[in-house]
């Protein structure tokens, strides 16, 4: 079984093709600036195949222009890989939010598109993007292709009332669906079934703090395969601070700034999303890397960033011990994740409480894509790195969903 996932933005089209005979990827790329003008040397499409990377620039005005060049690039082209598209059996794509409606992956169909439609509010600059790519498939494949829906959101969903409630008026929740929701599940569902197949005991057996860090980022607490609490909010702006989203505030200070620099909710929101975080702490950049050079060199900003970022996450890593009744073990992924050393080994050292002390030797040595653990096997609470695969995880949901079509 060949499966195509898609991961499409307002402007963008990531894709990847999966044999899931062995999960081996065949190729995967990105098509960027769909719908925008290229100008020499932009080279805005990528195809990852054979270990190789390859880019040129082609103008493509529509979503669709960009799905037929991936299905130019997968079986025509000189780096195809699959003599038809005819052998692709499904389309797996991501979509951010399926609200209190999908608790799991599920085959899409004009019913299913209505819903995401309403849900579009909860998630304005995703869940539209999202349908753009559902809707730029069936264009070009027609309806036989089965495609799937795999949900930020829907990992989730096991939450209790107690942790996704707001202390709000209860009609939000009634009217707007206001409550946490939780995002990066993908994420958060593979690296916890991987800790546990590392550790050798079922997921059912274990707690487990999953900590996704990059430019978004969030942390979920996994009880006995469960989600029972999670940082991000009724958006992805809540939580601890990020590369440009602030986290967390006391909300007076949302309404104080609004009414001191007279903004508008859409210029507050631009505020909260685009200019706080890491980025407006350091006021030199989002990206971990710099930060980390800049701190190397001494800036007071980007050590103050940092020390911030590190004690955020270990407030919520300790706050989840406490919801749980303990941990057996600890994660992190994603691109700061797995290449952060400075930050885990800082995280760490406000865990001696429970036991933790990691190998810093193996820390630093430890970068993107490799798997290690930082304790010992008979440590109470053990602490790895691993390597999130997001689109693995949409393979194997709609893999799971065809087999029974």
């Amino acid at each position: 079984m060949k499966i195509l996932v898609i991961n499409c933005g307002s402007s963008s089209l990531k894709y990847q093709l999966m044999d899931m005979s062995d999960e081996s990827v065949l190729c995967k790329g990105a098509i960027e600036r769909i719908g925008m003008k290229i100008n020499g040397g932009e080279e805005n499409v990528i195809v990852k195949v054979n270990g190789e990377k390859h880019t040129y620039d082609k103008e493509l005005p529509t979503h669709t222009d960009a799905f037929n060049e991936v299905k130019y690039i997968l079986s025509e082209g000189e780096y195809k890989v699959i003599s038809s598209f005819n052998e692709i059996d499904a389309i797996g794509h991501r979509v951010v939010q399926g609200g209190d409606k999908y608790t799991q992956s599920t085959l899409i169909d004009d019913e299913v598109v209505k819903t995401l439609e309403e849900l579009s509010p909860l998630a304005p600059l995703h869940n539209p993007a999202n349908l753009q790519g559902y809707k730029a498939c069936l264009e070009v494949v027609g309806p036989d292709v089965p495609q799937v829906a795999v949900f930020d959101t829907a990992f989730h969903s096991t939450m209790p009332a107690k942790a996704y409630m707001y202390a709000v008026p209860y009609e939000y929740y009634e009217k707007y669906g206001v409550r946490r929701y939780g995002f990066h599940g993908t994420s958060h569902k593979f690296v916890s079934h991987r800790v546990a197949d590392k550790i050798g005991k079922s997921i059912n057996d274990l707690k487990i703090i999953t900590c996704h860090l990059g430019n978004g980022s969030s942390i979920a607490a996994v009880n006995h395969g469960k989600v029972v609490d999670t940082s991000m909010g009724f958006t992805p702006l809540d939580g601890f601070m990020m590369g440009t989203r602030s986290g967390g505030v006391d909300p007076s200070v949302v309404t104080f700034i609004m009414k001191k620099l007279g903004l508008d909710p859409d210029a507050m929101d631009k505020v909260l999303n685009k200019e706080s975080g890491v980025n407006a702490i350091s006021g030199i950049s989002s990206d971990d890397r710099d930060i980390c050079a800049a701190q190397a060199q001494g800036n007071e900003r980007a050590i103050l960033a940092h020390e911030m970022q590190a004690y955020e996450i270990a407030k919520y890593i300790g706050s989840y011990i406490a919801a749980m009744n303990g941990v057996d073990a600890i994660v992190f992924t994603g691109g700061i994740g797995e290449n952060g050393v400075w930050l885990r080994s800082k995280v760490c050292s406000y865990l001696g409480y429970m036991g933790v002390h990691i190998n810093e030797a193996v820390n630093e040595k430890t970068q993107k894509g490799a798997e290690a653990e930082l304790t010992n096997p008979t440590d109470k609470v053990r602490v790895f790195i691993l390597a999130t695969d997001e689109e693995l995880t949409i393979a194997r949901d709609t893999a799971e969903i065809v087999k029974t079509l």
